[in-house]
Parts: C-alpha cells; sequence; structure tokens
C-alpha cells in the first residue's frame, strides 16, 4: 500500500532537512529552543488542558507531557492526515498517548474541541500558513476557559518575498542582462519559492501579515495582556554539504533547489549557479536570516 503524503508531512519528514540525519538533530535543537520559549510562557502546570494546533510532528505536546508529566492531557490537531497519524505513532513510542487527543482540523475551525474546554493553547509555524487567521485567534479565545492563555511562535516570511519581487523587478528593468549571469539565476530560484509581486504577496497566506498583523489579530478576538517579541537572527548558513542544501526547501509550499533547478535550468544554466553558491555554502560565508515573532495573551477572566 502507497504511503500516504502531502506537502506538509513532505516537508517536515523529509525536504526540510534532505533525509541528512545529523542536520536533521541540528534543526531538532533549533526548533525545541523555540518550542520551550513558546511553553514558558504559558505556565503549564498539573491538571492543565492544553491545545496544539498544527502539531506536525507532535514536537511540542510531547516536551510539554514531558514538562508537566502524566497529569498533563493534550488535544492535538493538524491539517495533515499523514502528519497527525506520525504523531499518533510518536505517542504510542513515549507511551503518551493515554495523554493525547488527536484531530484532523484546520487552526480556523476547531468546532471539535467544546468552548472554554482548555487552559492553554500554543501552536509554533502553523498558523502562518492559515488563509484566515483572525478567525483561528477567534477559535483560540472561543476554546479556552476565562484567564486561560495562548503562546503563538510564527515565521514572518513577508521580508523574503519582498526580497524575491525586489529582484524580478531589478531583473525586469534590465531586460539586457546576461542570463546566466548570478542576479538573474538567483531572481529565479527565489521566485520559485517565493511570491514575487504585490498581488501574489497580498494573496498567499504565509507572506500578507506582519508581526504587528498578529497582534491585531489577537486584540480583535478579545485577548488582554498581549505581548509581542520580534527577534531577527543572521547567522551562517548551516547545511553541511552542497547536496544537503540543494535537497532542503525553506517552507513547505516551496519545492527544494534540486528540483527547480532540474525543472527550470539548462545544463549550462545549472553548472553556472553551483560554481557561484557552492563555494559560499561549503565556507559558511552566506548568512541566513530568520524573523520570528512570539506573541502571548491571556482571555479575560471574565
Amino acid at each position: 500500500m502507497p504511503v500516504c503524503t502531502d506537502p506538509w508531512s513532505e516537508w517536515l519528514l523529509k525536504a526540510r532537512h534532505a533525509g541528512d540525519e545529523p542536520f536533521r538533530r541540528t534543526l531538532q535543537r533549533l526548533v525545541g529552543t523555540t518550542i520551550d520559549k513558546v511553553l514558558d510562557a504559558l505556565e503549564l502546570a498539573s491538571g492543565m488542558r492544553l491545545l496544539d494546533v498544527g502539531t506536525g510532528e507532535g514536537v511540542l505536546a510531547f516536551r510539554a507531557i514531558e514538562r508537566v508529566g502524566p497529569s498533563l492531557h493534550v488535544i492535538l490537531t493538524d491539517i495533515s492526515a499523514p502528519m497527525l497519524n506520525h504523531a499518533r505513532e510518536a505517542a504510542a513510542a513515549l507511551s503518551v498517548q493515554d495523554q493525547c487527543v488527536f484531530l484532523l482540523c484546520g487552526a480556523n475551525d476547531l468546532s471539535a474541541v467544546p468552548s472554554a474546554s482548555v487552559q492553554a493553547v500554543a501552536t509554533r509555524a502553523s498558523l502562518a500558513y492559515v488563509a484566515d487567521k483572525p478567525a483561528a485567534l477567534r477559535e483560540f479565545h472561543r476554546v479556552l476557559e476565562p484567564a486561560g492563555r495562548i503562546s503563538l511562535a510564527e515565521p514572518i516570511l513577508q521580508d523574503d518575498a519582498f526580497e524575491a519581487r525586489a529582484l524580478k523587478e531589478l531583473v525586469d528593468r534590465s531586460p539586457a542582462a546576461d542570463p546566466d549571469s548570478e542576479l538573474v539565476l538567483l531572481q529565479r530560484c527565489r521566485s520559485a519559492q517565493f511570491p514575487d509581486t504585490e498581488e501574489s504577496i497580498r494573496a498567499t497566506p504565509m507572506t500578507a501579515f506582519s508581526e504587528r498583523d498578529l497582534v491585531r489579530f489577537a486584540f480583535n478576538a478579545g485577548f488582554v495582556d498581549i505581548h509581542m517579541e520580534f527577534h531577527i537572527d543572521m547567522s551562517p548558513l548551516i547545511y553541511p554539504s552542497w547536496d544537503v542544501f540543494l535537497g532542503t526547501s525553506p517552507h513547505p509550499l516551496a519545492p527544494p533547489l534540486a528540483s527547480i533547478l532540474a525543472e527550470r535550468f539548462s545544463e549550462t544554466e545549472r553548472q553556472r549557479f553551483e560554481a557561484v553558491m557552492r563555494p559560499r555554502i561549503e565556507s559558511s560565508q552566506s548568512l541566513s536570516t530568520s524573523r520570528v515573532a512570539y506573541l502571548t495573551a491571556r482571555k479575560p477572566a471574565g
């Protein structure tokens, strides 16, 4: 029987780390730092019920259970059936399945979760891909008990799209540019992974919002004590090899670079791209910039 996959499971289980196990462990450590910050803000305690929205591999839920112990109950939701099955299997392997409930649903429709039934809601890198974010925040507010808390960590990808748009505009203004030039080849790659026009940026859920929009959505949903931290971190690229770099993609909806080169580049263009980029990747000369919005808030007590 063929294994059921979708873009979310393909990315989380393969394209994020290109099948390289040491690199997967490196990414796990980085993700763990974000998850710890999300959980710290919730101040979880014995007997609580936590809703983990967009659970993916279930890492956040399992880290919460590890922190609190057997009295914590977690509802794990995801729109990806393969990822929900993966999380269910992981829970069984950890012997915490009795503390978990698994629901196949999106963040903007949590109707399977009763109103005022959880004390905490957490999500990491899932709200960014939801088209109706205000509806999702309203659902978070609905399912929380009075005085319950939310804690979110979401990638902010607008600047990546703005960069792709700027590159496109620059190339379009230079029609006589060498088609094998570094600028043209880089633009083709960026535009394959991020929207590159004003209209497409606004129409794409992951680029149509900023960190300030998250604050506004939370306020309009009825939350109080809203706190936002916007983290911008620049560091050398951490890809262990050129092959791993080719096999990865920056987000679940982007094709890996290897696919872009195979489908959109000629052999000459691929050679030119590798000649320019490979030394930078293997020597860690290039920088990676991550932008993550951390938001915490509370439902009024009464």
